[in-house]
């Protein structure tokens, strides 16, 4: 099978899409720039199906690989025939092609090698024909002084009869079949972790959060992904052992039913290898590839929810360009307080102690109020970890000259960016408490600029991020950020080297150039300018352009989500207006005098044409929405003044597959469970909610001993 073939199969995407598609791939062009500069090349598809053509190339090429691979081998075993190579060749998935593999597979010493080194296969082979009577005088033959008894022999033949069962394909797949459409999975909790012992009493708490699969049992193809990899980290922690089961005897049965012909001897010999090849080989091999197949598909549905959460989280609202207080609080080591400019600069840093066991309240307020007036500080950023509740009632009750904003600013990440390198490189001569509170300060400027400088998975918005795949989980999560920062497009003049690298085309070194070319020659005047830049050439260029902006250029299409490459085209629309290209932005009336159909070529067509109108009416402008401030229920101070039936605010901080987590301004998030986001049937909770929106919530139950709160949204 081809490439583009197997890719129509799996996508069911038009087959000149494809081929354009690849095209573009292998001339090394990103999925932002194809789905938002050659929209007339791949038939408009978006970036989620350019992804999924990405997808399904790496693994026809991951299949072809690994054939070349098996053919290579059985090729230096001299077993290679016309028709095996021609079966390896069609394979169409991994699991078939391992199959056809298995038999010629190195296998280390085996229970049927041993019994073939002495000399038992003869035997093997005249029991799998069924046609002996005698089969203890035939056994007898293979007698010798490795094998002293018949039984020995006919217990070796077995072995090697058993090996051949677990080769054949169809019994592979028929119990495969049985496991995908009955299998039962089922855990029970380990004697020790339950019990008065001492292991039980050091690992009790962490126990808890596993209590409920002590004790479960439930169909493998129906249990959902997130409850599939909580066992599976039970069971890796050493609290529960898990187990997949089928009907044995119907599985045996199927197995007989292909196998025995007759009923005498041999029959009764065949049955033995059979119960043997089930419970030795076949069924721990299968079960696990049954797990793993299940594993598989729950890491790709956490992954696609962590994926979600991120973009969410990166498009935040942005407060934009505003002079910040940040505050990242504390009680016994007091709160950092730093100020910065509109572009996040650093501007003064100081440490104040408002809370217990200092009680400075009045010497704090006068700080703060100092610090405002004298930065001309225009909102203030509070972190939303400890003594956050309390260090923003100190900040509400100041009598500020003009109206300050106070928001509560996620922490999720702060610590492990204050203390990577790109921290101390940004901070050299301040601690990792000043790379914190300036963190906080950044993310309410602009969340998605601050972020990127953060592995996604310390962000804290997916569930299991540990427990799944960590290659595919990178992937995606790399996909997205670099979704998201062309999105949104880039000021390439403040931009940090970590939101640069994002960019399509660009990456960390070319990235680095452009700081360093900006620090030594000072701001880009335009975007025909960066390409002076070491190292990014041509091709960088094309990738990039569209989603660099410069404010205050010459060229005002520079400020803009036009490429470079249209801007002749631009040109010409004024040209034909009698105007200058300066008096098309914004101008919505002039814009709409021009017939689009007029400058269709056959490299433009209309979707470029309709994107080049949005980007002239709203040049420079953020997709995003602004950001919004918010204000818990101050009557509730800990998880202990919850009470059933209560209707309180609340901000959505995590979604899952099985519901969505709310800061409620306590240490501990409640659950809306998918039952409890509306009267019908919830697909899929992102239909619902969104990260970081602002809901009702209203209190169903509270265990305070676990720490769980269950919410229910309130419309």
């Amino acid at each position: 099978m081809q490439l583009l073939s197997y890719i129509i199969q799996q996508t069911q995407i038009p087959e000149k899409s494809i081929q354009n598609t690849l095209s573009l791939l292998n001339e090394d062009a990103t999925i932002p720039f194809i789905s938002r500069y050659r929209k007339e090349m791949t038939g408009n598809l978006d970036e989620v199906q350019i992804g999924e053509i990405v997808k399904f190339k790496e693994i026809f090429e991951g299949l072809e690989k690994r054939k070349k691979a098996i053919l290579k081998a059985l090729e230096e075993q001299n077993v290679l025939s016309s028709e095996l190579e021609q079966k390896v060749s069609n394979s169409k998935n991994l699991i078939s092609l391992e199959d056809l593999y298995l038999p010629f597979k190195k296998k280390r010493k085996t229970k049927a090698e041993t019994a073939r080194l002495q000399g038992l296969e003869p035997l093997a082979k005249i029991i799998m024909s069924q046609r002996v009577n005698d089969l203890e005088h035939t056994a007898s033959k293979y007698t010798s002084n490795e094998v002293e008894t018949i039984e020995n022999a006919l217990e070796g033949a077995r072995f090697i009869i058993a090996e051949w069962i677990n080769e054949r394909t169809d019994i592979r797949n028929n119990i495969r079949y049985q496991l995908e459409r009955f299998a039962q999975i089922s855990s029970k909790v380990i004697k020790t972790k339950k019990d008065g012992t001492s292991t039980a009493l050091s690992t009790g708490s962490q126990a808890q959060k596993f209590k409920d699969y002590f004790d479960w049992e439930e169909s493998l193809n129906r249990i959902p992904s997130h409850r599939l990899l909580a066992i599976l980290r039970a069971e890796n922690e050493g609290f529960i052992r898990v187990k997949i089961a089928i009907d044995k005897e119907k599985a045996l049965q199927k197995m007989e039913d292909r196998m025995i012909r007759s009923q005498n001897e041999c029959s009764e010999q065949i049955q033995l290898a059979i119960q043997d090849a089930y419970k030795r080989l076949l069924y721990p091999s299968l079960s696990n590839e049954a797990l793993s197949i299940a594993k598989e598909k729950a890491d790709e549905a956490a992954i696609a929810v962590f994926t979600k959460n991120l973009k969410q989280l990166l498009l935040g609202a942005p407060l934009g360009e505003k002079r910040i207080l940040a505050i990242d609080p504390g009680f016994r080591s007091g709160c950092k307080v730093v100020c910065l400019n509109e572009q996040g600069d650093l501007l003064y840093n100081e440490n104040i102690y408002p809370h217990a066991p200092q009680n400075q309240t009045r010497e704090a307020s006068e700080k703060i109020n100092l610090l405002v007036d004298t930065y001309t500080i225009e909102a203030i950023a509070i972190g939303n970890g400890t003594a956050s509740r309390e260090t923003k009632q100190l900040v509400q009750k100041i009598q500020f000259k003009n109206d300050i904003e106070v928001f509560v600013v996620s922490e999720a990440g702060a610590s492990i960016y204050s203390a990577s390198k790109i921290a101390r490189d940004e901070f050299p001569n301040h601690d990792v408490t000043v790379r914190g509170s300036v963190s906080i300060g950044r993310r309410l400027q602009d969340p998605l600029a601050e972020l990127v400088k953060i592995d996604a998975k310390s962000i804290g918005v997916g569930q299991y991020q540990h427990d799944v795949d960590q290659l595919k989980l990178k992937k995606s999560l790399d996909t997205t950020v670099e979704s998201c920062v062309n999105t949104v497009g880039v000021n390439i003049n403040t931009a940090s080297e970590s939101l640069l690298s994002y960019v399509s085309g660009i990456g960390p070194k070319i990235a680095e150039n452009i700081v360093n070319y900006r620090n030594k020659n000072g701001s880009f005047t335009s975007r025909i300018a960066i390409k002076k830049v070491p190292r990014l050439g041509g091709k960088a260029f094309e990738q990039a352009a569209g989603f660099l902006r410069i404010k205050n250029a010459k060229n005002p299409l520079d400020d803009s989500g036009v490429h470079p490459e249209s801007y002749a085209l631009v040109d010409k629309m004024a040209k034909d207006l009698k105007v200058k290209v300066s008096n098309l932005i914004g101008n919505k009336e002039i814009l709409q005098k021009i017939n689009l159909k007029n400058y269709i070529s056959e490299i433009i067509g209309l979707p470029t044409l309709e994107d080049i109108i949005k980007e002239l009416e709203k040049p420079g402008v953020d997709p995003r929405e602004k950001a919004k401030a918010f204000s818990f229920d101050q009557n509730i101070k800990a998880i202990s003044d919850l009470r059933t039936g209560q209707i309180l605010p609340g901000i959505v901080n995590n979604i899952t597959n099985f519901g969505c987590f709310v800061d409620i301004g306590i240490k501990e998030s409640g659950l809306i469970h998918v039952s409890n986001l509306s009267d019908t049937f919830v697909k899929d909770v992102n239909s619902i909610v969104s990260l970081n929106q602002q809901i009702k919530v209203k209190v169903l139950e509270v265990d305070v001993v676990r720490k769980r709160i269950q919410l229910a949204l309130v419309k």
